[in-house]
Parts: structure tokens; C-alpha cells; sequence
């Protein structure tokens, strides 16, 4: 049985196009989508990961109305996608709750569209997830991408994703499910 795979959505520290440190804003598409995604894929948990108070509330209030109120009577699949999303405001609090659940600190797994000295490719990858007893956090950012504090921390970076031209900024929400697909798909 392969290991347990979760993501999080960072949305602080990440970068934007002027490569600063910056906190970006959560939206109602990644909500949604990301969790469907995480779904279909069976990622054990996916997280949203932001310190500003206020995106938390209205991402927990997102979340609650599919759960809880007239969504989950209405769209009972998009509550079954909602399950699986956790709200933290850090990547240390991530984490953590991973580790409470597991007894163990997750491997990170950082991505990017930049090359890196520690990158792994999919393959690689794919083959530990389905060895190892420990699980995985893959850590997917916004904005222009992981802050570097970020980056040092992950253990791993899997392999940017390339297409056929020199332009390489997918939508993270295509991201994921590129790279869910790639690590949890059955290759069909």
C-alpha cells in the first residue's frame, strides 16, 4: 500500500513577479477545484495554508456552507470534495497535524518551474511513495512560487512540469492535477 500523500496549498511565504516575499489571497477555484482534484486522486488531506486570519474564516465559511449548509443538500459531490481540506497558517502547523496523525514528520516535497539541485523526477518519485511508510506533503505555491525559506525546507523538488514551448507558467490549479495525475494516476 502506498504511502499516505497530502497536499498544501501555500499561500505565505511565496514570491511575487518581483521575486519579494509576499501573502497572496485564497480563492473560491482553488477551493473547489483543488479539493475535487485531491478527491478523485485520494490525497488524505489537502491544505490550505495562509497566516492571514481573515482568508482562514472565509476559507473555513467556503468550506462549512458545502459541508453543512444548503451546498451539501444541494451538491452533495462537491461536499464530498470539501471532506478533505484543513485550513493552518503555517507550514510548521501543517506539519504537525501530519505528524499527530502519523506519529511521523511528513517527506516534503517542494515544486517549482524553476531547476533545482535536489529535484526528483516523477518516476522517482512515484516508486518512494509506493515504498515508504512515511507520508508525503507536497507543497504547491502561488503567486510566482515558494518563498526560498520554503524551498531549503523541502527535502525533495519534484521536476518541472515542461510543455512543447519556452512558456512555462501553468495555473496552479493545473499544476496539481498534472502532478496528482503523474504520482497517484494509474498511468492510463
Amino acid at each position: 500500500m502506498p504511502a499516505p500523500v497530502y497536499i498544501a496549498l501555500i499561500h505565505h511565504p511565496v514570491l511575487n513577479k518581483h521575486g519579494e516575499i509576499v501573502t497572496t489571497s485564497i480563492t473560491n477555484f482553488d477551493l473547489h477545484d483543488l479539493g475535487r482534484t485531491s478527491r478523485t486522486y485520494g490525497v488524505k488531506k489537502y491544505f490550505i495554508v495562509t497566516p492571514n486570519e481573515a482568508q482562514q474564516n472565509m476559507a473555513r465559511y467556503i468550506t462549512r456552507y458545502w459541508q453543512e449548509g444548503l451546498g451539501s443538500r444541494m451538491n452533495p459531490d462537491r461536499s464530498e470534495a470539501f471532506a478533505d481540506i484543513g485550513v493552518t497558517s503555517s507550514l510548521e502547523e501543517t506539519c504537525l497535524t501530519i505528524q499527530k496523525h502519523h506519529g511521523t514528520h511528513p517527506h516534503l516535497v517542494a515544486t517549482t518551474a524553476r531547476p533545482s539541485k535536489k529535484t526528483i523526477r516523477f518516476n522517482e518519485l512515484k516508486e518512494f511513495i509506493g515504498e515508504s511508510d512515511k507520508p508525503f506533503l507536497i507543497l504547491f505555491g502561488t503567486g510566482w512560487g515558494l518563498a526560498p525559506e520554503v524551498m531549503e525546507k523541502a527535502e525533495m523538488v519534484l521536476e518541472p512540469i515542461r510543455g512543447e514551448s519556452d512558456y512555462n507558467h501553468l495555473p496552479v490549479r493545473s499544476a496539481v492535477a498534472i502532478v496528482l495525475d503523474r504520482l497517484l494516476g494509474d498511468g492510463l
